[in-house]
């Protein structure tokens, strides 16, 4: 059984890559960090909150196909 908890933070993720696959990364930011508000522990939400940072600051091209490919190992 899924704690509310556990479907907060799933609900956020969910909106969270919605906006994501949409290229919105400010407002899947805000939803991965609503998701680790509910808990800091969700590593996908991490991994997510951290990729989205990265393209505020360095978007994609614009027909990016959704793939993040490391840069640095």
């Amino acid at each position: 059984m899924i704690t509310e908890e556990k479907r907060r933070v799933l609900d956020h993720f969910a909106d969270g890559r919605r906006h994501y696959k949409l290229m919105n990364f400010e407002e899947a930011l805000a939803s991965f960090e609503r998701a680790l508000e509910v808990d800091p522990s969700d590593g996908p939400a991490r991994v997510y909150a951290e990729r989205c940072r990265h393209y505020i600051e360095n978007p994609p091209p614009e027909e990016w196909d959704g793939v993040f490919v490391m840069q640095t190992k």
